[in-house]
C-alpha cells in the first residue's frame, strides 16, 4: 500500500507542477523563455525499505542515459496503469500513475523512478518492464 501511496503523491506532485500551456501561437521572444524552463520536480518515497534496497542495488557503474530510463519508466508506467484498470495487483497497486514520457523530469528523478519500478518488481513481483 505504501508504494501505491508514493505513485499517488508522485503523480500529483508532477501535475501540479507542470508549467501551463498558452493558447496563443508564441513569439520568438516566448520561445526562447520557455526553452530556458526552470521547472524542477522532486520525487518522493515514503517506503524506508526503498532507500536501504537502492542503496544495496544501485551503483554508478549500472547508470544508463535519461533517454534510456524515461523509455523504461514509459513501459512500467504504462503497464503500471494497465494493471490499475483492469484490477489486476489491486493490493499493491492502488492508484493510477500520471507519467508523461514527453516531459524532461530530469535524469535524477527518472532514474529514481526507474530504480523504484525495479523495487516494486522485485518486492512485489509485479512484472512492470
Amino acid at each position: 500500500m505504501k508504494p501505491v501511496i508514493v505513485i499517488l503523491i508522485i503523480a500529483i506532485a508532477v501535475w501540479a507542477c507542470s508549467p501551463a500551456k498558452k493558447v496563443s501561437a508564441p513569439t520568438k521572444a516566448v520561445l526562447s523563455e520557455t526553452s530556458q524552463d526552470s521547472t524542477e520536480y522532486e520525487l518522493v518515497i515514503i517506503d524506508t525499505r526503498f532507500d536501504n534496497w537502492y542503496l544495496m542495488n544501485y551503483s554508478p557503474a549500472k547508470d544508463r542515459t535519461n533517454e534510456y530510463y524515461r523509455m523504461k519508466n514509459s513501459i512500467a508506467a504504462a503497464n503500471w496503469n494497465e494493471y490499475y484498470n483492469s484490477g489486476r495487483y489491486h493490493r499493491a497497486i492502488e492508484s493510477y500513475l500520471d507519467y508523461w514520457p514527453n516531459i524532461d523530469y530530469g535524469i535524477e528523478l527518472n532514474r529514481k523512478l526507474f530504480w523504484y519500478f525495479k523495487f516494486v518488481e522485485e518486492t512485489y513481483k509485479l512484472p512492470l518492464f
